[in-house]
Formats: structure tokens, sequence, C-alpha cells
């Protein structure tokens, strides 16, 4: 690799006008001088087309909305640039973000994949649902620091010969093409999580919106856990998963004191207990952070996503009994 390779930055954006300026407002303050950025709009109807290009970098619009890892697919095939950085266009990058992730690249030829995290503060705050998302992401990303066998697809880069070795992101698995992306990188290449490397992200800030993206998300990522334990997220993070699974069946014992009297009330007790035990090192930083009051809200809403996720896992669990398709989620053939 080139001692200052031209990296082409890749926004996919799918009706992100309100902090598509952002993101491109800090590609435009980077460090790093040799970039050329592409953003790749996926038929939005708000008006990010016209304000990318009022920025002026090169914009591709698709003729239909095909979903961000055809987007990123389709970024790619215009680029020029011997590194590829990709960031979601509600995401501002701090400004050494592209010059980091281009020295981690050049210093190690193991290094497939760098990916970053996000910086505990949202990009617009817009509530207590934002911050909670915004301080649990961060406490949960930046803990993976190091090797990892996921992509953290909001922020990552690679060598552009990688990437055509590795294949094309799967167009697919709109929603899991992270967590098959990083199985095939880590059959050849190592992938690292860098907690340099950051941005500052708009996250959800509707708990309906949070709770349906975790459910959807633990339930997808089954196949593939019951495939590689290993993965992160998956049975070898025992902290996460125990925690999830006490919260949930904390709320299926709650009716046993009613029913059987009250000595049964020590079940859901000490379920509770556990799940909040498996979460201690988080809640803990978030009351560092942000204070007791705050941490009992997140703490609640952190029970329910437990909760959430506890329902996720038996769910995929029953559909992988039932259904060879989706057991065979990750074996679609790959398509640009």
């Amino acid at each position: 690799m080139e001692p200052s390779p031209l990296v082409s930055v890749i926004v996919p954006n799918y009706n992100y006008a309100r902090t598509l300026g952002l993101c491109l407002e800090a590609l435009a303050g980077q460090t790093y001088p040799h970039i050329e950025v592409i953003v790749v709009d996926d038929r939005s109807t708000d008006g990010s087309a016209e304000l990318a290009r009022r920025h002026g970098v090169r914009v591709l619009v698709t003729e239909t909305n095909i979903g961000a890892p055809a987007a990123r697919n389709l970024g790619v095939r215009h680029a020029r640039g011997e590194v590829l950085f990709f960031v979601d266009s509600d995401v501002a990058l701090a400004p050494d973000a592209v010059e980091h992730a281009v020295r981690l690249l050049g210093s190690d030829p193991t290094l497939g994949v760098v990916c970053g995290t996000y910086e505990p503060e949202p990009l617009i705050p817009d509530g207590l649902v934002e911050r909670y998302r915004s301080l649990q992401l961060h406490y949960w990303i930046s803990g993976d620091e190091g090797d990892i066998t996921t992509i953290y697809s909001a922020i990552f880069a690679m060598r552009t010969e990688v990437f055509h070795e590795i294949g094309p992101l799967n167009p697919a698995l709109r929603h899991s093409e992270n967590a098959e992306y990083g199985h095939r990188v880590t059959q050849r290449y190592r992938i690292v999580l860098d907690t340099a490397l950051r941005g500052k992200h708009d996250h959800d800030d509707r708990l309906r919106v949070v709770l349906s993206k975790f459910f959807h998300r633990a339930r997808l990522h089954i196949p593939l856990y019951l495939r590689r334990p290993d993965f992160n997220g998956g049975p070898a993070d025992s902290s996460r998963g125990w925690g999830s699974l006490a919260a949930l069946f904390a709320v299926v014992t709650a009716p046993l004191p009613a029913l059987l009297g009250p000595g049964w009330l020590l079940a859901p007790a000490a379920l509770l207990l556990g799940s909040i035990a498996a979460d201690l090192g988080m809640y803990r930083f978030v009351r560092r952070y942000a204070g007791t009051p705050f941490t009992v809200y997140f703490a609640a809403v952190h029970f329910l996503v437990n909760v959430t996720v506890g329902v996720a896992v038996f769910a995929g669990a029953a559909q992988c009994l039932v259904s060879s398709r989706f057991r065979r989620t990750y074996d679609v053939p790959v398509g640009v």
C-alpha cells in the first residue's frame, strides 16, 4: 500500500438529510488530505441527494431502494481509492479518523478490517431514550476493543484489494450483513476494533424503534451464533447473554408469588439481581458519566432491552428448529 493512498469514503444514505450535512462537514475537516467522498443516495425523498451535491461530493442515486449493504457495494464499484472507508450518513467522524484508519491498515498486512466506535454523546441530542442508546452502545462497542469477529458497519475501513478478495457485502441481509461479512473476513484476516477511531452518531430516540431493532437483530443472528459460539455478541459473551435471559425469566416468574405464595418472591428477585449483576460494569460507567438519577432510568430501559433480547433468542431458536431456510440464512449466495 502506498504511504499516502487515496481513500474512498463511501456514505450510504436513505432519508438522513438531517444529519448528512454534519457527516459531510466532518469529512471535509479530516486531517488526512487524500480523500474522495462518494454518497450513495438510496432513493431518498427528503432532498438528501441535493444536499450532498451542494457539499461538492460525488453523488450516486440508486434506481430503487436497495438497502445499505447494496449501497455500499455500489459505492465500491465507483471508488478509485486504494483504501475504502465506510461511514453511515448519521455519523460525524472525529477529525483524525481517516488518518488513523490508514495508519492502522498500513501497519499490519494481516489486518483486513478496522472498525471504530461511537462517542458517548449523540450527534444530535433528542431526549432520554437517545441518551440511553448512546451510552449503552459506547460502552458495549468500546468494551470489545481489540480483535473481534464482526464488523461495525457504521464506521469501518479496509484495503480495496481485501474487499475484492472477500467479496461484496450481502445485499440480502439488510439487518445482519455485518455479522455475515465479519464471518467471511475472519476466515482470512483479522478484524480489529480501535477506540481511537470514533465519531458521533445520531441514535434512535424512540423506545419502540430501539426495542424493535434489538429484537430483529438478535433473532437474525441466532443461525450464525449456532455455528460460531465465539462470535461477538454470541454465547461466548456470557455476561450479556445471561443478563438477557435472567431479565426474561424474572418477568416469567413474577406471577409465582401470587400463585404459589410469598416465598416464591425469591425467584424473580434473584433473577432481577442476576440481570443487574451481569451489566454492573456498564451501570457503574453510566453512573460516573451521567449521575445516579439517569442511571436509574438507564437501568429501567436496559431491563426492557434485556427482556426483548431474551425473547428474540427463543424466537430465533424456535425458528431454527422449524425452518431450514432460516437455519441457512447465512448460506445465501452473495450478489452485488
